[in-house]
């Protein structure tokens, strides 16, 4: 939904053209741009009538086979074939999925490569957000205070904004005192997986960030990028 709005009022793109590219309904379309609060989807796990039975084999199949010689381990397409010597009746479409599913959760995917490219952001473009630890004297007692910083990444202009604690207030608080001070907000915000913003970290750049977060995000019309733990 954030994506629809920010190619509409961001990038002018029309209902229709948004509706075809991304393969929505137009009303879906328009719907998202009357909306800032991201959909629940409670569908925590897709249904599988026909691969649900043999999902345990074919992960143990993957399990056992993970510990042979690459050249010896079965393709999705053999374990296929062997699913349906079980019995299993469903396309291979399912079985494609679950094997990749599985192997982007071992970090084993052949499509998970690691790239670096250099660092240059158009102006108003992209701004980052972090907070560290500092220790202030306030009456005459030390006190560790969490310090906001939110820098635009082209001429590294910095806003400061030091708050007692680093709840999810404050955050957005730091957020809007920003963006005054810069005039708008950028197009990107990059962040090192606050957990006031991220809820949980998957692999690669794929996050669920915060709902509410996501709402002040889709308020301001800016994406959400958080960095990879651990990486330059």
């Amino acid at each position: 939904m954030a994506d629809i709005r920010r190619r509409h009022f961001v990038d002018g793109e029309s209902i229709g053209a948004i509706a075809r590219e991304l393969r929505r309904s137009r009303p879906t379309a328009r719907k998202a741009l009357t909306t800032l609060t991201e959909p629940v989807d409670r569908r925590q796990h897709p249904p599988l009538p026909k691969l649900g039975a043999f999902q345990a084999q074919l992960e143990q199949w993957l399990e056992r086979e993970s510990r042979f010689p690459r050249r010896q381990r079965r393709t999705a397409k053999r374990l296929f074939e062997g699913l349906q010597v079980e019995g299993y009746q469903g396309s291979d479409g399912p079985v494609q999925r679950s094997v990749t599913r599985w192997q982007v959760r071992r970090g084993s995917h052949p499509a998970i490569t690691q790239a670096f490219v250099p660092l240059a952001f158009p102006p108003g473009e992209t701004c980052q957000c972090e907070w560290s630890h500092e220790e202030v004297e306030l009456g005459r007692v030390v006190q560790t205070n969490k310090v906001a910083h939110v820098r635009l990444t082209d001429s590294r202009p910095i806003f400061v904004v030091a708050d007692p604690r680093e709840t999810q207030e404050m955050v957005f608080d730091a957020h809007v005192r920003a963006f005054a001070c810069f005039g708008g907000a950028p197009q990107r915000v990059v962040y090192d997986n606050l957990k006031t913003v991220v809820d949980a970290i998957f692999t690669g750049k794929d996050r669920q960030f915060n709902r509410r977060f996501l709402t002040l995000a889709n308020h301001d019309l800016f994406e959400p990028v958080a960095c990879t733990p651990e990486s330059g």
